[in-house]
């Protein structure tokens, strides 16, 4: 397999934007097979999560880095090192901002991967030999430096087209007027905010429907929407119109820059709720019970179900916290202050759990069964169908 290629002279140099969709054809085409691959190691686990068949596991892990060097091959051979090229052209063009050095950190990681993978397949082994799936394996962790991050190149190469500035600003009158005009409406809950994100130089621009007379207009801010300071930019009919007049967003951060979405470690094993609550209504002694919400409460590497939600809550207030807006603060200490609640509540199931199981009891016998025979669901029977979720918000145009 070649690498790389250099266009042939007098044949077309690909454009930016396929240049940018040749790494997004790879991005997309790894997702699924990461998708394939965890059905597929699924298989080779019960159902606490634990393998138990390792040969199997091992196969679906040489398929997935065998059909990993095909989609590079497919996908971005041809042309990684020409996006390369035009990611950093366009990084050199963007206005100064916070993200920059971060970006060119990653198309140096990615300008080494690419040339690592070009230097292990000059030396291709013998299709279908053991020396060709020890080779995929030391390729994969290459390949998902592309497949986690190689959407920052693209995106760069995207904008190379333009869509940094807005194509029709106010003037600093109808943005003053504007912007008293959404900051009254935000005063009488009339301003509803429906998307965000970060433009180029690294000011966040957030839709908003500024309500008057019972009619809804789209407007454009720039800044912080819960602080003081922000601006109106832009107003429109609808958001495909300020989407087209706006600079374009930039890929948003993320909360833990050292995870890679292709290489999880493998889970931890865990008993689910509902195993722990069929536990307790199958119990027959305090013991059975008392053990069933330990396990909740167990906390290390097959941590339980409670543990498992206090981590989510103070992860989740982590990331609020990231997004280093007013509102994102209030809520991050919400869901610590929830964080803790947990902790506490988790102690408390943890000291009841062992009094309970102190008390050496069973059930008394006169709690008998029904017995009954039960009909057997018909094959086509549908499951029953969730409630709608309370709280949702509604979109008012």
């Amino acid at each position: 397999m070649t690498a790389t290629s250099s266009p042939t002279p007098g044949s077309r140099r690909p454009s930016a934007a396929e240049l940018s969709d040749s790494a997004s054809s790879f991005t997309l085409r790894m997702s699924v097979i990461g998708c394939e691959t965890d059905i597929a190691l699924d298989r080779t686990r019960d159902r606490h999560g634990r393998t138990v068949h390792p040969a199997a596991a091992e196969a679906a892990r040489s398929r997935r880095d065998t059909a990993a060097v095909e989609a590079y091959r497919t996908h971005l051979a041809p042309h990684a090192e020409a996006l390369l090229d035009v990611a950093r052209l366009v990084l050199d063009e963007l206005p100064p901002a916070q993200h920059l050095a971060g970006w060119q950190a990653v198309l140096d990681v990615l300008h080494a991967t690419t040339a690592k993978i070009r230097r292990i397949c000059e030396r291709p082994a013998a299709p279908g030999s053991e020396e060709e799936r020890a080779q995929h394996a030391a390729l994969w962790p290459h390949l998902t430096v592309w497949a986690d991050h190689g959407y920052i190149a693209s995106d760069l190469a995207g904008q190379r087209e333009g869509g940094q500035h807005q194509r029709s600003p106010l003037t600093d009158e109808e943005r003053q007027m504007w912007t008293e005009m959404a900051v009254a409406a935000q005063r009488r809950g009339a301003l509803e905010l429906i998307e965000s994100w970060y433009a180029a130089d690294g000011q966040p621009i957030t839709l908003a429907y500024l309500v008057e007379d019972d009619e809804s207009i789209v407007v454009a801010l720039r800044g912080d929407p819960g602080a003081p300071g922000w601006q109106v930019i832009g107003h429109y009919e609808h958001e495909y119109e300020a989407g087209r007049d706006l600079p374009a967003p930039v890929p948003p951060g993320v909360l833990r820059p050292d995870l890679s979405r292709h290489n999880r470690p493998a889970p931890a094993p865990e008993e689910s709720l509902q195993d722990l609550l069929r536990d307790v209504v199958d119990g027959r002694s305090a013991g059975d019970v008392s053990n069933a919400l330990l396990g909740a409460v167990q906390r290390g590497y097959a941590a339980g179900p409670m543990v498992r939600l206090q981590e989510l809550v103070e992860t989740g207030a982590q990331f609020a916290g990231a997004l280093e807006t007013v509102q994102g603060r209030q809520v991050a200490g919400r869901l610590s202050a929830l964080g803790r609640q947990i902790e506490f509540l988790t102690r408390e199931v943890h000291e009841a759990a062992e009094d309970l199981g102190a008390t050496v009891a069973v059930l008394p016998p006169h709690r008998t069964p029904v017995a009954r025979v039960r009909p057997r669901p018909s094959v086509d029977t549908s499951p029953p169908v969730p409630p709608p979720l309370a709280g949702m918000p509604v979109r008012h145009r």
